[in-house]
């Protein structure tokens, strides 16, 4: 898998989540400038599943098995815009705090990800 995304993916992720997290330790709910965190973030989980699909296409077989390879790039891709739309019905803290859960959610995903493909040496 291409590594560099793998992390971007990862460490975006991660702000994410201490953002978010912060904003439920303040007591806030999601505001306008967390969904467009969460915008960038689902943008790059996208990024990398079309970078994996292609990846796939041309004859690249990840370790871990194709299937499974597919299954985790599609729960990355869906990770943050779930818990964005379940904060979108939970308007307190706790909405922020399901977003913070779900970006660290989708880090461990593409630990996972990075793993089943090789540990980044396809």
């Amino acid at each position: 898998m291409f590594d560099a995304l793998t992390w971007v993916v990862s460490l975006t992720a991660l702000a994410l989540a201490a953002w978010c997290g912060h904003a439920a330790y303040r007591d806030e709910p999601t505001k306008d400038w967390h969904f467009i965190g969460m915008a960038v973030v689902t943008v790059l989980a996208l990024a990398q599943l079309v970078v994996g699909i292609v990846r796939l296409a041309q004859g690249d077989k990840p370790d871990g098995g194709t299937t499974i390879f597919v299954a985790y790039l599609i729960g990355a891709a869906c990770a943050v815009p779930a818990v964005a739309f379940m904060s979108l019905t939970e308007r307190t803290r706790w909405g922020s705090a399901t977003v913070a859960a779900g970006a660290v959610v989708l880090a461990v995903l593409e630990v996972r990800l990075w793993d089943v493909w090789g540990g980044g040496h396809a």
